[in-house]
């Protein structure tokens, strides 16, 4: 997926005040829309889009037929406008809403991230930062337990709604859990998404998956990855555990989060779960 196309026409619709029945039509019709599709058959448009839109509106205002218009604005180089999701109206009710532990408010800011924008780019620009937040708030005392449960519970529910069907396709598969005691699996998730948006199968064990059980699934689906996160390095025996169980078998074995350290046999993720999704995937 082309990395700045993270609009949803309906928020293309708002940033250039066109109403999306003619911006569909003017797709259609003269090609001024290129739009490109997720792994969900979503269109999704980039700052590109806004700026050519934009341009078509003066060049119509200007007395242009639509078609010239179009030929016009195509034919213009453009420089592309933000289209991250930065700080909108939503992405701060959902964080208030966190805050103030209401269920339904976040849920509907939620749902707004959602139709506005690719899940990619709710992802890195909504929910990573907003997690960072939270976690150094909780250090600081400014967020409370409850605040910091609540806010990972509902995240969580919602990105795994979001994983429903990520085990289909004819990619390769890569099996994700955390080691023995390790509960910690949100940015699991995370990494999930975002590695299947680069054609992958997913078969996501979770949190505290004994080696045993990651030995046998590893045998019987015979996945190209198995992706560990660890934020506590006390866990990383049982990752040893399961590697030493494994020898032998094809599979390239990945460790990512704070925890993670180096370990014969496996390889070490970096950056943030959608920079190390990238990773695996090359």
């Amino acid at each position: 997926m082309h990395e700045t196309a993270q609009l949803r026409i309906g928020e293309l619709s708002r940033r250039t005040g066109v109403a999306t029945e003619l911006l569909r039509a003017w797709e259609r019709r003269y090609g001024l829309l290129a739009p490109v599709r997720t792994a969900s058959g979503y269109r999704l448009y980039s700052g590109e889009d806004v700026v050519r839109v934009g341009r078509m509106r003066q060049l119509l205002a200007a007395g242009l037929s639509a078609a010239e218009a179009a030929r016009e604005a195509l034919a213009e180089p453009v420089a592309p406008a933000q289209d991250e999701p930065g700080p909108t109206a939503a992405a701060f009710q959902l964080r208030r809403a966190l805050e103030a532990l209401d269920d339904a408010a976040a849920h509907a800011a939620f749902d707004r991230l959602l139709a506005d924008y690719s899940e990619q780019a709710v992802l890195a620009g909504i929910v990573l930062p907003l997690l960072h937040d939270l976690g150094a708030g909780w250090v600081r005392g400014e967020v409370s337990v409850a605040q910091e449960h609540f806010a990972s519970n509902l995240l969580r529910g919602r990105l795994l709604g979001l994983a429903r069907g990520w085990d289909r396709g004819s990619g390769p598969r890569a099996v994700l859990a955390c080691p023995p005691g390790e509960r910690h699996d949100l940015g699991l998730v995370i990494f999930g998404l975002a590695l299947r948006e680069h054609g992958w199968r997913i078969t996501f064990l979770g949190a505290d998956t004994p080696p045993d059980t990651l030995v046998e699934t590893i045998r019987r689906l015979e996945p190209e990855a198995l992706v560990f996160a660890v934020a506590d390095a006390a866990r990383l025996d049982g990752v040893a555990e399961t590697v030493a169980a494994l020898d032998g078998a094809p599979t390239t074995i990945w460790a990512g989060g704070a925890g993670a350290g180096k370990l014969d046999g496996v390889r070490l993720l970096e950056g943030s779960p959608l920079e190390a999704a990238a990773q695996v995937a090359r």
